[in-house]
């Protein structure tokens, strides 16, 4: 759709040259979605499914697929926003596409619906299926991603494993660790002999680690027997 330099091709094809069979191949979502608030779930699906000469029968049942199928009756504009979410990946599933394209896909949802959101699509992956998401955040990154391309106005400056991907940014991550209070203060000392920044916060220690060394502060913990009751990375 928008005049580039140099060639794309998608499963083999041209884009240029061939861009109707190419886009019948992919399925794609924005960041900011657009629909006819008047119509119901089940007239924005038949619409859909007739501008892309979709099977009415087969697009019945994604529905189901992205947790919609019983809101089929209720107008797009009565939906939340991450019902929207989930009938905008149906939409881009209509015709059974082999490539995902997604911008964004959980950016403006709230925690829970989130979570959700990225079991979906983890569900939607698969041998005959690409996922190509943009995202900002690196949890999300990690549970979705096969690859990660790095980008800066426009320009890839790195790929990696997403494991790799905190390392290669140099990002530093916080660890929130639940202790036993008795604990804490041979704790502080612990972690910081072993060259950790650590600090006490309510009911545990925020300890401050290279994202490859996250591991090492649990393991000290550990290894001198202090209780590890839970914890949480934040990046």
């Amino acid at each position: 759709l928008i005049h580039h330099e140099g060639s794309i091709t998608v499963d083999g094809l041209d884009t240029t040259k061939q861009g109707t069979a190419v886009r019948r191949r992919i399925g794609h979502v924005p960041q900011e979605l657009s629909f006819m608030d008047d119509l119901t779930v089940a007239e924005t699906l038949e619409f859909s499914s007739s501008l892309k000469g979709a099977d009415p029968a087969g697009a019945t049942s994604i529905l189901d697929t992205v947790g919609l199928g019983n809101e089929t009756g209720k107008r797009v504009g009565a939906l939340s926003g991450g019902m929207k979410q989930r009938l905008a990946i149906g939409l881009a599933l209509l015709g059974d596409p082999p490539i995902l394209l997604l911008d964004e896909p959980t950016s403006n949802l709230d925690a829970a619906t989130r979570e959700a959101m990225v079991g979906l699509l983890d569900g939607l992956r698969g041998a005959d299926r690409t996922i190509v998401l943009t995202s900002h955040n690196l949890g999300e990154v990690g549970l979705l991603a096969d690859r990660v391309v790095t980008l800066e106005h426009g320009v890839v400056v790195d790929e990696c494993d997403p494991t790799q991907l905190d390392e290669r940014l140099g990002l530093a991550v916080r660890i929130h660790v639940t202790i036993r209070p008795e604990d804490a203060t041979r704790a502080l000392a612990l972690l910081e002999e072993a060259g950790h920044t650590a600090r006490q916060n309510g009911t545990g220690l925020i300890v401050e680690s290279p994202a490859g060394r996250k591991g090492g502060a649990i393991a000290t913990l550990t290894r001198h027997d202090i209780e590890v009751q839970d914890f949480e990375v934040w990046r």
